[in-house]
């Protein structure tokens, strides 16, 4: 292989990809857009629940006990209930998704120290939500419970209140619960593989679609040569696009790099030039832009978003579905990028992560350079 055959291919190929504007676009704003849909469109974050009420009681206490669901963004009050008959109403029609029922002894039963029952009616159609709300209540209602005990005991005399066990929780690497610290490294693998396959997809469809691989296949040049030679420009391009996402990640969801720059950026590196073979490989397949462009799609989009733990984690899925994951990509890249960007980790906790995507990396750039020389022959 010799680089001053490399170069005239490579340069060929940034021409042409500065003059199709559709492409550019693809590479560089394309990725800015994407960050900025996904990111705010995709959350984990449950918040402002519509939340109606059935106060029986009308008490100064039921409505302290109310208040204390409204002291957070998580619950907003949208509705005051007159009957029972109301409940099912407003869970039918979607006007609430927690119904708080408050029974008419609410406030004597708790001024004689006993145990009230309220009840809590959550509509379930969406089971995540329904299990996050559920779990906001619980919380909600332990800490008032725990309030009021407190409150009886220092009537009585006791002055301070010990419980058997002091539960002090620690949230690493994303104390405030945020989901966008869990989405933003799974949208940049998304962004990066769409970008780097299907842009590259499209390349050697293209020189057949012109008539210009007749050309290549007559010259001198080696199929690497070839292939390094289309993949130099997409590197440059997707390496930018990559910086965008990340700044843009930083400046709308705070979510900055903990970890070093210079270990991120070889990691998305070797991501990178697997996902150009992919696209290259893929380009040697097909006969027209439009299947390179559905194939990549195909390849691409859903096994990356379904089978890499990028939102439904692997471990929940049946063991076949499993065993097919261990050959996508983003499976282990999203580790690694999760490791460096949250946590701040090295590659070395990463490394046979980053052993797959090498080998993966070599791989489908053979397997396009193979298929490349038997069209050039």
């Amino acid at each position: 292989m010799r680089l001053a055959r490399v170069k005239p291919i490579a340069v060929k190929e940034f021409r042409q990809v500065v003059r199709d504007t559709r492409t550019l676009a693809v590479l560089l704003f394309f990725p800015a857009f994407m960050m900025f849909l996904f990111g705010y469109a995709l959350s984990f974050d449950v918040k402002h629940i519509p939340l109606a009420v059935l106060d029986n009681d009308r008490t100064a206490q039921s409505r302290d006990y109310i208040q204390s669901f409204l002291h957070s963004e998580y619950f907003d009050l949208h509705f005051y209930l007159n009957g029972p008959d109301e409940v099912d109403a407003v869970l039918d029609d979607g006007r609430a998704q927690v119904v708080l029922v408050i029974p008419p002894d609410f406030a004597d039963h708790l001024s004689r120290g006993d145990q009230v029952d309220v009840q809590i009616n959550l509509d379930g159609s969406n089971s995540n939500s329904a299990a996050t709300a559920l779990g906001y209540v619980s919380a909600i209602t332990a800490d008032y419970s725990e309030q009021i005990r407190t409150r009886t005991l220092k009537r009585v005399g006791m002055t301070s209140v010990q419980l058997p066990i002091d539960y002090r929780p620690r949230v690493w690497y994303n104390p405030e619960l945020k989901s966008a610290r869990f989405l933003v490294p799974g949208i940049i693998v998304q962004i990066l593989l769409i970008m780097t396959v299907i842009s590259t997809s499209l390349s050697v469809v293209r020189e057949k679609e012109r008539g210009t691989m007749e050309q290549i296949i007559v010259s001198p040049l080696h199929p690497i040569e070839v292939i390094i030679g289309k993949c130099i420009p997409y590197v440059l391009l997707s390496m930018v696009g990559a910086a965008v996402v990340l700044m843009m990640g930083w400046l709308l969801f705070g979510v900055a790099v903990k970890g070093s720059i210079l270990l991120l950026s070889l990691a998305m590196l070797v991501f990178l030039i697997g996902g150009l073979g992919m696209g290259l490989l893929i380009s040697t397949l097909v006969g027209t832009q439009r299947a390179a462009f559905q194939m990549s799609a195909l390849l691409t989009m859903l096994p990356s978003i379904l089978l890499s733990g990028f939102i439904f984690p692997l471990r929940n899925m049946p063991i076949p579905i499993q065993v097919v994951s261990y050959i996508i990509p983003a499976r282990y890249f999203l580790p690694v990028l999760r490791g460096i960007i949250v946590k701040g980790t090295g590659l070395m906790t990463y490394w046979r992560e980053m052993l797959f995507l090498i080998v993966f990396a070599v791989a489908v750039i053979s397997l396009s350079t193979a298929r490349l020389r038997r069209q050039m022959s």
